[in-house]
């Protein structure tokens, strides 16, 4: 990550959709993802309806960055070298003693190449590094120990099962066709579940856009379940504010395919049709890769090499690709930020509780944390206390999760909010070029830049 950071320095200005322009009521929404797999495992795979019972002490196991090896059922938190910081069996803490015994003294885990490398998904492992997939780590975890109450072999077909869950609630025609539990939930009650942007997130892009920035909107979500999203949490007009909206965008493939292997789409009745040979103008489309969406950039802001940024919340479908394969800058968006180094920001304060009246809430509801918040089992998201040898003094070390953050992020922030939040509008035409930074916008950026600089210096002081 730089030292400094302007949105002004690019031509285009680039965003995911999920956990990124929209916020999700995490508990309500986690809680759907993991019932819509558990139902379908239980209804129509045959497993215990146990897996259906959570209560708020399994819910603590849900952590994001976590990878589970389907070859043996651990799940595993890594350290940036790729060492095994901690692990489980199932949802059981493997100690200290197991850990060697199944990784050895160093502690190596022994894909960690392989997805360091190139997040590429394996027949062997499972990173888990978005809040849609998250519910299933503990899934996952769950399904383990069901496996040894029953005397079953644990290997990787079980995973079979996990991805018939998931494919069954996140196909491209559930919503449409009101399959499995997520999307009828979702479409039922989006309040329940979505965030609406607040006023000075709308500004800031209506903002950017008045100044003359191409505004792009590139999500894998499918175009009918993307205009629901976006009408509620940006209003009926939002197609109005960008100028290219690419739904089903199958990342991390828009970045790393070539034009040939995946071609852009027309969308009819949010359903694709023809192929198209490259884009000639700005609309909304389906599918596509990322360079012959710079071609159309190209014409549409005049500029051979036209400075783009992009803002997402994924590293394997956002960060890593766009900035490997675009050479994007990008800004990640870290909601345990919130949780571990930035205090909340005055909307995320104000839309907690906001879901049920709190009479109408049940235990779990009220006791349940939030997933971007610490984890018992687990502990931080960027760090992790450890005691290596005879030592008797703790060290920190960084995870794997925070390393990457800082090698393929130009910038991290807990939420959109964080970097809109009081900015004026920018002035457009000739005097955009000499609007400066208002004091309050640089001491964001240098604040997050600095909270994951310091835990770097931190580890490299011990």
């Amino acid at each position: 990550m730089t030292d400094f950071f302007s949105l002004l320095d690019n031509d285009v200005v680039g965003f995911d959709l999920d956990h990124t322009l929209c916020r999700y009521h995490l508990k309500e929404t986690s809680k759907l993802i993991y019932e819509s797999f558990a139902q379908y495992l239980v209804e129509h795979k045959g497993y215990d309806k146990d897996l259906l019972n959570l209560t708020p002490t399994t819910w603590d196991f849900c952590f994001k960055g976590l990878v589970v090896d389907l070859e043996d059922g651990n799940l595993v938190k890594l350290a940036e070298d790729g060492t095994v910081l901690r692990a489980t069996h199932g949802t059981t803490d493997l100690s200290t003693e197991e850990i060697i015994k199944h990784y050895g003294p160093k502690r190596e885990w022994k894909h960690f190449n392989s997805l360091n490398t190139s997040f590429a998904r394996s027949a062997k492992y499972y990173l888990y590094d978005n809040y849609f997939d998250l519910p299933g780590a503990l899934l996952c975890g769950r399904i383990v120990d069901m496996l040894h109450e029953w005397g079953n072999e644990v290997n990787s077909d079980f995973w079979k099962d996990m991805v018939a869950a998931i494919d069954h609630n996140y196909n491209t025609s559930a919503f449409r066709e009101d399959a499995g539990t997520y999307f009828p939930n979702v479409k039922r009650d989006p309040g329940r579940y979505l965030q609406t942007c607040s006023e000075s997130v709308k500004s800031w892009l209506w903002s950017m856009k008045n100044a003359g920035k191409v505004l792009l909107l590139i999500t894998s979500s499918h175009s009918d379940y993307c205009r629901l999203i976006c009408e509620y949490i940006l209003g009926k007009d939002f197609e109005e504010l960008f100028d290219v909206v690419i739904t089903n965008a199958l990342k991390p493939g828009f970045f790393s395919l070539k034009p040939q292997q995946r071609s852009f789409k027309n969308l009819v009745n949010d359903v694709e049709s023809e192929d198209l040979p490259s884009l000639d103008k700005p609309g909304w489309y389906s599918q596509g890769n990322w360079m012959h969406l710079h071609e159309l950039l190209k014409t549409m802001t005049g500029k051979p090499e036209p400075k783009v940024v992009y803002f997402g919340d994924s590293m394997r479908s956002d960060m890593f690709p766009a900035s490997t394969f675009g050479k994007w800058e990008t800004v990640m968006i870290v909601e345990e930020m919130e949780g571990d180094c930035v205090p909340k920001s005055d909307a995320a304060k104000s839309k907690e509780g906001q879901v049920e009246p709190q009479e109408k809430k049940g235990k779990f509801e009220e006791s349940m944390k939030s997933p971007s918040t610490l984890s018992n089992q687990w502990g931080s998201y960027f760090v992790d206390v450890h005691r290596s040898g005879g030592k008797d003094e703790d060290s920190q070390k960084l995870t794997w999760c925070c390393h990457c953050i800082h090698k393929y992020s130009t910038m991290a922030i807990p939420s959109v909010e964080h970097i809109a939040k009081g900015k004026r509008a920018l002035p457009s035409g000739e005097d955009k070029a000499e609007f400066p930074w208002k004091e309050d916008e640089v001491a964001q950026v240098e604040r997050t830049t600095r909270v994951m600089d310091s835990l770097t210096k931190n580890k490299q002081s011990q």
